[in-house]
């Protein structure tokens, strides 16, 4: 359903804004950034009150910015809805971003900051200093075509329908025919959604084409010859590079794939099928009909949160804040953007779930997924710093894949039996592909930009090459053409470049925190709120500990998490 904001409540007034201000323009928001510039910073106590009001500058800012996004995510053929996330994108944000960074100029020099305790604010002056490094104004309008290049992109995917049956059907409702026992109907659903994405190949090549130009420009600007580079520094990676990134490539080859091409053999054999096809991977090779967990949002959202109450109370009633104030859009619809994410609106500090349900087993573990952000939002909102609510993406995906592991025995509210250990089964047999997928996705991205004056056609075989080391034994004979612009279908390499091995970190984080919980169940869960409740007020590093985990992606850690899961899927 559309955001409602007289749903919301308001737990935290303003004192540095006045209440009921607008943001419709950049005249309204200004002056209190001209008020930041002239404030003293002499002493600890005066940075202090700063960078409050200067946070609560930015989450109302920042929050205006959510609801225009999900807003505009909900129904990409809303024409005013498309038109005020644009103008607050080309009209607001670049005068948001030059201000911001004159005020962290200004701060990271002051003596104020110099007399800050390092121990609470370490983190906060290191992203300060990167971004003050980083920072070139000649990039705010390339940003801005970089977002409206963006807008485009789900402009085009979410307009994607597939005819099937008499249906006119989004392509997520139309994945729900993989799942078909007849093997018939599955090459045909599957023949119908890529013909469909390759009628767009072109509109999209143009899009990560001039995409790609623009981001070769940002890094050039900030003085890196290779974006990757800059796009690591932009990311905040302080704590591995592309060697490390590099090294987990090559224990997933090791170590995962080898499992995933024993899952894929057993499936081919379980099925009867001479060769196994890209239609044959989500059905049941048992010949069993599709799990089915629930048929409309509301059934969904209801069950979630019993299995929430049964892991642990707590989080039962932080999921129930969601469907309390309209928090939650979940149903696959005509003209809504493909995908599912969480955004936090920053001023209310309360979570939004976006997604396109179908009724399919998937759906319950993205919406579970999705709950696990949602739990860090809430776990850290008495964070008085918008600066520190929020964790590094690695660790925000452990909060969030943690949920989908350590919720399986609480699945029987939607199956019971059999069922149960199929989803159960399904999942874990989904993070062998995962592991692989994220490597694919991640290599893809270090080739592409450290091979900054590639064709359209190396692009292709580069995926084609990629997807033949990590994609096990998936024969694509007949369909070389799907098989080679298929990385269009990702979309983050078209809006969130470089964002994908957090994936990866994460998953290992969360079979981890999954191995510990198992052992003992009150300690995992402590360990896991305990972390959640620190945002990202420490390094990526420290989180982790937090949570009762090493952070680490290299190969004893793949090793050990690819035999915990051959264990499991092999007992």
């Amino acid at each position: 359903m559309p955001l409602d904001l007289k749903l919301l409540p308001q737990d935290y007034g303003r004192k540095f804004l006045p209440e009921g201000l607008s943001l419709e323009s950049w005249e309204d928001i200004e002056p209190y950034f001209s008020e930041l510039e002239r404030k003293p910073l002499a002493d600890a106590a005066q940075a202090e009150r700063w960078l409050l009001e200067l946070s609560e500058l930015l989450a109302a800012a920042f929050e205006e910015r959510s609801i225009r996004y999900i807003r505009m995510t909900c129904d990409t053929a809303d024409k005013e809805a498309q038109g005020q996330y644009l103008r607050f994108v080309t009209e607001v944000e670049p005068h948001l971003k030059t201000s911001l960074q004159r005020l962290r100029e200004r701060f990271v020099k002051s003596p104020g900051a110099a007399a800050l305790p390092r121990e609470r604010y370490f983190v906060l002056l290191r992203s300060f200093k990167n971004a003050v490094e980083l920072f070139r104004e000649e990039n705010v309008p390339l940003e801005v075509e970089e977002a409206k290049l963006s807008q485009r992109y789900q402009r085009v995917t979410g307009a994607m329908t597939v005819e099937f049956r008499g249906e006119e059907l989004t392509l997520q409702r139309a994945a729900r025919y993989l799942e078909d026992p007849d093997r018939r109907v599955r090459r045909d659903v599957w023949e119908k959604v890529a013909e469909r994405r390759l009628r767009e190949k072109d509109e999209l090549e143009e899009i990560f084409d001039d995409l790609f130009a623009l981001r070769k420009r940002i890094a050039a600007h900030a003085g890196y010859p290779c974006y990757r580079d800059y796009a690591f520094r932009k990311r905040e990676r302080f704590d591995y590079g592309p060697e490390e990134c590099r090294e987990f490539h090559a224990a997933v080859e090791r170590h995962v794939v080898p499992l995933l091409v024993k899952l894929q053999g057993r499936r081919r054999r379980e099925l009867g099928v001479g060769r196994l096809r890209p239609w044959d991977l989500e059905v049941d090779p048992g010949g069993k009909p599709p799990l089915r967990p629930f048929s409309r949002a509301e059934e969904l959202v209801a069950g979630v949160e019993e299995i929430f109450r049964r892991l642990d109370p707590e989080l039962g009633e932080l999921f129930a804040v969601l469907p309390r104030h309209g928090l939650l859009d979940l149903e696959s619809r005509k003209g809504k953007a493909p995908g599912g994410y969480q955004a936090t609106l920053t001023e209310r500090r309360l979570p939004f779930i976006f997604m396109n349900a179908a009724g399919r087993q998937r759906d319950l573990r993205t919406l579970l997924h999705e709950a696990g952000h949602a739990f860090h939002t809430l776990l850290s909102r008495e964070e008085p710093l918008i600066f520190l609510r929020r964790a590094p993406s690695e660790f925000a995906e452990v909060a969030s894949m943690s949920m989908e592991l350590l919720t399986h025995p609480e699945w029987r509210v939607f199956y019971s039996g059999e069922e149960l250990e199929r989803a159960r089964r399904q999942h874990l047999e989904g993070i062998v592909t995962l592991l692989a997928w994220v490597a694919t996705v991640d290599a893809f991205q270090h080739w592409l930009y450290t091979h900054p004056d590639h064709t359209r056609e190396e692009r292709r075989e580069a995926w084609t090459a990629l997807r033949g080391r990590f994609g096990g034994v998936v024969d694509w004979t007949g369909y070389e053409e799907v098989l080679g612009w298929e990385w269009q279908r990702q979309l983050h390499i078209f809006l969130y470049p470089f964002y994908y091995i957090e994936y990866g970190i994460a998953q290992l984080g969360a079979l981890g925190l999954w191995e510990a919980w198992l052992g003992d169940p009150a300690t995992a869960l402590g360990n896991y709120k305990e972390a959640l409740s620190r945002g990202g007020r420490e390094p990526l590093p420290e989180l982790f500990r937090a949570a009762g985990l090493s952070f680490d992606l290299g190969a004893p850690l793949v090793a050990r998490a690819a035999a915990r899961l051959g264990e499991a899927l092999f007992p």
